[in-house]
């Protein structure tokens, strides 16, 4: 029984060394993003892939506008949109990232109604209402889960990217998106500066 606890000892002790280095390796990227709200996130990891996460958020209509105005999830993520207001709306996107391929309606319904949809392509997801023109909203779907939204100043941090080289890419809403190469050994960094 003494060389059984002994042997347990050990196997937590490597774990725990094993922790600790994967957190000495893990750093951070930051940077500024110029114009303001914007977002900011690592690009495809050729070779890896990611879990999908089990939280569900919610996209609500309420007030006729899409609430959050911009929602950014990881692939793979699936997203509820809830009508809030006591008149029917519906959701759809014309296109992920231009591929009108991925373009999808998933209809129209009442208040307190709710439809799921599940995010399997990275890219901006543009939402529309077919009842409501005025109403847009905005998805962003990374590849990874190394993203952020910059403050209002257009201050980023994604925190806990594994050392290494990759690109990043930013997005703000009516302005192209731009790529740009960060070396992560401790903390990358990463400027933007986006046009229309």
């Amino acid at each position: 029984m003494k060389g059984f606890a002994m042997t347990r000892s050990f196997f937590f002790t490597l774990l725990l060394i094993a922790a600790v280095a994967a957190a000495a390796v893990a750093g951070t990227i930051e940077g500024k993003v110029s114009p303001g709200k914007a977002v900011v996130y690592v690009d495809t990891i050729p070779g890896k892939t990611f879990p999908a996460p089990s939280q569900k958020p919610l996209l609500s209509q309420q007030g006729l506008v899409f609430n959050p105005h911009l929602l950014v999830v990881q692939q793979g993520t699936t997203v509820e949109f809830q009508n809030n207001d006591s008149v029917q709306h519906n959701v759809f996107w014309p296109a992920i990232s231009g591929n009108k391929k991925e373009g999808h309606n998933l209809g129209t319904w009442p208040k307190g109604d709710k439809r799921s949809f599940t995010f399997d392509q990275p890219g901006v997801v543009p939402l529309l209402c077919n009842v409501h023109p005025e109403m847009a909203g905005y998805i962003v779907v990374s590849p990874t889960p190394y993203f952020a939204e910059t403050d209002a100043n257009g201050n980023y941090k994604i925190e806990n990217v594994p050392d290494g080289k990759y690109s990043v890419v930013a997005w703000h809403e009516g302005s192209k998106l731009q790529t740009k190469p960060v070396d992560v050994t401790g903390t990358g960094k990463a400027d933007f500066s986006l046009a229309k």
